[in-house]
């Protein structure tokens, strides 16, 4: 049963894409009415929850892909790396943090993860499986994300001196691991079909984003990368600075 297929491959913009744009729009407005009026250890339980409930998650879905997607071949372009990833991370640590390193976190969740999340549902290329439990977990996944970066915001809004800078080392941090994962994968596997693309930001081929791989082709990887990566981080302060005075209103 696990392994039912879509009679037909789900297209972007198509019923089941918008669908669960629609689910995860309206899932996340009742949410925010819930959320927002909450106090803030109550709001820190629940994003430590989502990320225990989204681990547990990413171990059946390892399982899935191995069994279903891969043929029990071994395969790590699923491996639980991606920006997308970091939020399943931050959530469910964020109760063992001291409150300075939680800000960090929260930040991260509520600018990073956000924007990362709203691209990946616009554009869900790698979202859209044959696999009917595998397409329902990625919507599913990055609707949590959506909640998780709310909660982030109500949190941060009831404190004091919340700054950006630390998540964007937070952010370089988790490149880095990246980039270890996939030179590493490439070394052993050198194939582009088995090894890992964690973040897009290979050295060992230009990336498979739309105009990015153009600038890779073009100017070089590294100078691509470098360029994914500060926009990545521009976008995000500017999510920083419109969450700060909404929010804060």
């Amino acid at each position: 049963m696990m392994g039912i297929t879509f009679r037909n491959t789900p297209q972007l913009f198509g019923i089941v894409h918008i669908s669960a744009l629609i689910l995860i729009i309206l899932a996340n407005v009742i949410l925010f009415r819930s959320l927002k009026h909450r106090k803030e250890d109550e709001l820190l339980s629940f994003l430590h929850l989502t990320g225990l409930v989204m681990l547990l998650a990413e171990l059946f879905k390892q399982y899935f892909c191995y069994v279903y997607v891969f043929d029990r071949s071994v395969n790590l372009w699923f491996f639980p790396w991606q920006l997308c990833s970091m939020a399943m991370y931050c959530s469910f640590l964020i109760t063992y943090l001291k409150k300075e390193r939680q800000n960090t976190f929260l930040v991260f969740l509520a600018t990073y993860s956000l924007l990362a999340d709203i691209i990946a549902l616009v554009l869900p290329y790698d979202m859209l499986r044959d696999q009917i439990v595998l397409t329902a977990h990625s919507f599913a996944y990055h609707g949590l994300i959506i909640a998780q970066s709310l909660t982030a915001m109500f949190i941060l809004s009831k404190r004091n001196k919340i700054r950006f800078l630390p998540s964007v080392s937070l952010f370089l941090a988790m490149a880095g691991v990246a980039v270890i994962i996939n030179t590493v994968s490439h070394i052993i596997f050198n194939n582009i079909y088995v090894e890992p693309n964690m973040f897009y930001i290979t050295f060992s081929y230009p990336t498979t984003q739309p105009v990015f791989h153009e600038i890779a082709v073009r100017c070089g990887i590294f100078t691509e990368i470098v360029i994914y990566l500060s926009l990545i981080t521009a976008f995000s302060y500017l999510l920083f600075i419109i969450e700060q005075k909404f929010f804060r209103k």
